[in-house]
């Protein structure tokens, strides 16, 4: 933790080298806190950058370097001290508290039609709290299996695609038959298992967050939120076709050994397929699958990248437009190709970049139209719950060091003891 806090300071003292304002020609400056670290990504994000700057000389946009290691702790600091980034780079799961704190300013009545109209409602809502819009989200990211294409054909099983994915079941049937003499079916990489568990709990119907009618939130692990998180379970513990020692590894922790013939499939986020292109052996030949389908097919949830402004900004209307141009279609497909993800806007969507199918892309592409917001988008106390309370149970029940009903029981009891404390 201090070394998180420790990161923040120096972010803080970095973005406020340089004072937002007006200076005395009249001219406006405004900071923008990127968090893209991939270099196509910064590459991108930085001749953006400069094309805005050289065609508009009233409003000059300085390009400030952040973390997402750090991003929340940071922001905190400098929401706090006055010295926060004028557009700000962030997730949309990490705004509630910020929207809620009056640190966000209202984007409702800033941004134009074209780009209110051409980001889908279902991504407007992940960043919707309260009656505010305090984000705009332009990037998303679907988890999908990416599997050793050489070991599927061999084995004859029935390749997943979008229109005929596997269910759970069928997923975990296969991975079964995919297993033995030492290698796995699949590597399940959950260090961090929350977001994970509940984005991909969707497609079996799983909430496990119900609001009420008086607004607030409780946690009810009921049974379509068990489908998920079983399987997992099942795969490590009881069919023995899931590695054991991935459980608590990040995604690229698995990659050596994916490269290396020990697991047939790796469960990731889009964007991981950057680094497999980059670092895979050569003649590793590699496919993206959509990941299960349950009761609700393909439907899975998502945090969004998002776009902000600080409520302290000076110069709201102008941080809008530089969001504006940022997210005009062809600039969303050049954000969404240096990050390896999804744009989020409708037009950008159509580009035939992202529709071909190396390196996947017309795969994820497919999947679009069935990302939702995440299950706790919008709960406060939602960051606590997480890690005080989930993160450690469900890494407790994918060890096998508790079973489903304590998993159960601490999810709900404990953490509806967290959330009480938000909603006062």
């Amino acid at each position: 933790m201090r070394a998180r806090w420790f990161a923040g300071v120096l972010l803080l003292l970095l973005a406020g080298c340089t004072g937002t304002g007006t200076s005395g020609d009249g001219r406006i400056t405004l900071r923008f806190q990127s968090l893209a670290w991939q270099e196509e990504s910064v590459a991108a994000n930085q001749e953006l950058v400069k094309e805005w700057n050289a065609t508009h000389p009233g409003v000059k946009v300085e390009y400030v370097q952040g973390s997402w290691d750090s991003v929340h702790d940071q922001l905190l600091t400098s929401f706090e001290g006055g010295e926060a980034p004028d557009i700000i780079h962030d997730a949309s799961d990490d705004l509630a508290d910020f929207a809620y704190g009056g640190y966000l300013a209202d984007l409702g009545d800033l941004l134009p039609e074209r780009l209110k109209s051409d980001i889908p409602q279902r991504s407007w809502r992940t960043a919707t709290f309260g009656d505010g819009v305090y984000g705009v989200p332009f990037l998303q990211e679907p988890r999908v299996l990416v599997a050793n294409a050489k070991w599927l054909k061999e084995s004859g099983v029935r390749v997943p695609t979008p229109e005929h994915p596997w269910s759970w079941a069928e997923f975990r049937r296969i991975t079964r038959q995919l297993s033995g003499d030492g290698k796995y079916g699949v590597a399940w990489p959950l260090k961090e298992p929350v977001s994970a568990t509940l984005n991909l709990s969707l497609s079996a119907g799983g909430q496990l967050f119900h609001r009420g009618a008086d607004g607030k939130v409780t946690i009810r692990f009921e049974k379509a939120d068990e489908t998920v998180p079983r399987t997992v379970h099942d795969q490590a513990n009881t069919d023995h076709s899931a590695s054991p020692t991935t459980l608590g590894s990040g995604g690229s922790d698995t990659l050596p050994g994916f490269f290396g013939g020990r697991y047939a499939m790796v469960p990731l986020g889009f964007s991981y397929r950057q680094q497999i292109a980059q670092q895979a052996p050569k003649g590793f030949a590699w496919q993206v699958l959509p990941a299960p389908a349950g009761a609700d097919g393909l439907t899975q949830g998502v945090s969004p990248q998002t776009l902000s402004v600080a409520e302290d900004c000076p110069h709201k209307k102008e941080a809008a437009a530089f969001i504006d141009f940022l997210l005009r279609p062809k600039n969303m497909v050049r954000l969404a190709l240096g990050d390896w993800m999804l744009p989020t806007g409708t037009e950008a969507l159509k580009d035939p970049a992202l529709h071909t199918t190396k390196d996947g892309w017309a795969t994820g592409t497919a999947l679009a139209s069935r990302l939702s917001p995440a299950p706790a988008q919008s709960v406060r106390g939602y960051p606590e719950w997480k890690d005080k309370v989930a993160t450690p149970a469900f890494q407790e029940y994918y060890s096998g060091a508790i079973g489903l009903a304590e998993l159960r029981e601490r999810l709900e009891r404990d953490g509806n003891l967290v959330l009480a404390r938000y909603q006062r």
